[in-house]
């Protein structure tokens, strides 16, 4: 019954959205709910809400003040320099422009986070998009596929998930994986040369070239004296984040009320400020705890682990010798349906356990298990992925559509190479 339920769940979810019958704050909210009413849990639905919206507060609490801190920035005009520094050297060329989204995003992913990429990608470079007219479902295409490849990183998540399910030490592990992220990084370059190529036929002559004084006729920046103190302040918030001195989001709490106080000294200002950015806060925010209800009744209710299940109940035994590859390709859908968590602590020993029969070793088992994480950047149960589609004011369901296919490819190049170097075996006797 609970296979059943929760793949109705899953069908009606996804058909609502991709329809639009329903937004995906009510989808995340009211679906899970209904069904966990059909499968006769009412007595225990509040409790599983709770237990899921406690799963997202954290990063919920970290988004709010993340975003907070970086629009009060913008507006103080920290990132205006720079800004006009990328103007300068891009001439308006969608090419570069696209690139310059990529690299920046990537280096901003070495902390593991896609909130923060989201978060300092925009900041700098969304009103460059907005000036020149750049489709903004290419630049969250973009994005999405660099914070799946910084997931995979040693402190990402879903590394350190796999790496303690299987017992196996985290840089053993990782470093021969090193060639598929590169050449799944290096495709995520061509992506952004071939949608910079499509943007710039697209608005041909439309190109606006010089437009050095979008940020001038702005008059933001507050001082030289501000200005310096919001990127000491910046560095050091990052510095923090990375060598995570206390939580994230009581960081970007004590960093967001010294950004308001020392740029807008006057309360009035500081109650502006907040007005003004509230909207997309809430957003997003509302978004996240939205994706936390879902997350927490799909869980309790005990669907999760039912569609684990029933898909390990449907693999032959002949494909024992395969089992790397099925791994590697299981996880894609996966880590789509179900959260990190599960996959990696409920599935994947099942799995590592019928592969060890094989000859499959667990590092091997855990570096296939890994394939699927530029398309589960995609699931509903991501929440950071809100963020940016919030962030552009995108529609979810098209976006989903969207970047599907090139997510799709970015996790078949990730595992053709890793079969081509040998850190997993195509075929074991």
């Amino acid at each position: 019954m609970l296979v059943t339920l929760s793949v109705l769940m899953l069908i009606f979810f996804i058909f609502c959205l991709m329809t639009k019958r329903l937004s995906a704050l009510t989808a995340l909210i009211i679906i899970p709910t209904v069904f966990a009413l059909i499968g006769g849990f009412y007595a225990h639905i509040g409790k599983f809400m709770m237990d899921g919206i406690k799963t997202v507060a954290p990063n919920g609490v970290m988004i709010i003040f993340a975003m907070l801190y970086f629009m009060v920035m913008t507006e103080a005009g920290m990132f205006d320099p720079l800004v006009k520094r990328v103007i300068k050297a891009v001439k308006g060329d969608p090419v570069k422009i696209f690139l310059g989204t990529v690299l920046l995003a990537f280096i901003v992913a070495l902390d593991g986070d896609g909130a923060t990429i989201y978060i300092i990608v925009l900041s700098a470079f969304l009103p460059i998009y907005q000036r020149l007219g750049l489709s903004l479902p290419m630049v969250c295409c973009l994005l999405l596929q660099v914070s799946g490849l910084g997931n995979m990183v040693p402190w990402g998540g879903p590394t350190a998930r796999a790496a303690t399910s299987m017992h196996v030490e985290i840089g053993d592990m990782f470093v021969p994986m090193l060639p598929g992220l590169l050449a799944s990084a290096v495709w995520t370059f061509v992506l952004a040369y071939i949608f910079g190529r499509r943007e710039r036929a697209r608005l041909g002559n439309h190109l606006d070239l010089n437009f050095e004084n979008t940020i001038d006729e702005q008059h933001r920046c507050r001082g030289t004296k501000t200005f310096y103190f919001n990127w000491v302040l910046t560095f050091l918030l990052i510095i923090g984040l990375c060598i995570e001195v206390l939580p994230l989001s009581y960081l970007f709490m004590i960093a967001a009320c010294l950004a308001l106080i020392v740029n807008f000294p006057d309360i009035q200002a500081q109650k502006e400020q907040l007005e003004q950015h509230a909207p997309p806060i809430l957003a997003v925010s509302s978004l996240i705890f939205a994706a936390g209800v879902f997350t927490g009744v799909f869980s309790g209710t005990g669907m999760v682990d039912a569609v684990g299940t029933a898909l390990l109940d449907v693999i032959p035994q002949s494909l024992g010798p395969y089992m790397a590859v099925v791994t590697a390709l299981l996880s894609i859908p996966m880590t789509w349906l179900v959260s990190n968590d599960v996959f990696y602590f409920g599935v994947l020993p099942v799995l590592a356990d019928t592969a060890k029969h094989h000859g499959i070793s667990g590092i091997e088992m855990a570096r296939a298990s890994l394939m699927g994480q530029p398309v589960h950047i995609l699931s509903p149960l991501v929440a950071s992925t809100y963020l940016v589609v919030s962030m552009l004011k995108l529609d979810y369901s098209e976006n989903q559509y969207f970047t599907f296919k090139w997510s799709l490819v970015s996790s078949l190049i990730l595992i053709v190479v890793s079969l081509l170097t040998g850190i997993f075996p195509f075929y074991a006797a």
